[in-house]
């Protein structure tokens, strides 16, 4: 089936984890479940994995939005979705570590976008969201915990829901909005 003809805020939804590493596989689980389905076509769905610097660079192309999809420990059940309004004026502490292409947090890759937009005069995101997952355990290993796995059909569900309506129901699991 051919994309829908773009029409629409041109979105990035990156699903972002280790699958190595259990749950942490959550969002390229739930980005590989999310690209079978017949979405708008200005609307882009991406395994980042673990290529963080490759996001910040593809953001560069220019998006309006971008849901970050990754397995988020906020202390929840495991399998608790959380919808996080990530707030753009938020900077990395100064004694953040040098890049690491293979470990970089969702708030590294935006502080990287930041300074690639700052060189380039590229504008990023207006609009970030992270949809994530708590996780049951993140020990090397592959496969999702159960919990973790009943969860992504809803985060698909909650994802479609947040690209239509840019907002969440509540008829949906519990979710957390907070800034990253």
């Amino acid at each position: 089936m051919s994309p829908s003809p773009r029409s629409g805020p041109r979105t990035l939804v990156a699903g972002i984890g280790n699958i190595f590493l259990g749950d942490d596989g959550f969002g390229v689980e739930t980005a590989r479940r999310l690209a079978e389905r017949d979405l708008p076509g200005h609307i882009e769905v991406v395994d980042i994995g673990v290529r963080g610097v490759h996001l910040a660079y593809q953001l560069l192309d220019g998006y309006d939005t971008l849901v970050l999809v990754d397995a988020t420990a906020r202390g929840e059940a495991p399998g608790t979705l959380y919808v996080i309004e990530h707030d753009g004026g938020a900077s990395p502490p100064p004694d953040t570590p040098a890049l690491d292409g293979h470990r970089m947090t969702p708030d590294t890759v935006l502080a990287l976008l930041g300074t690639l937009c700052a060189g380039t005069g590229g504008e990023p995101p207006g609009r970030v969201l992270v949809v994530g997952c708590e996780p049951a355990s993140v020990d090397e290993g592959i496969g999702l915990s159960e919990p973790v796995s009943d969860a992504v059909p809803e985060a698909v569900r909650l994802i479609e829901e947040l690209l239509r309506n840019g907002e969440p129901s509540e008829a949906q699991a519990p979710t957390a909005e907070a800034s990253t």
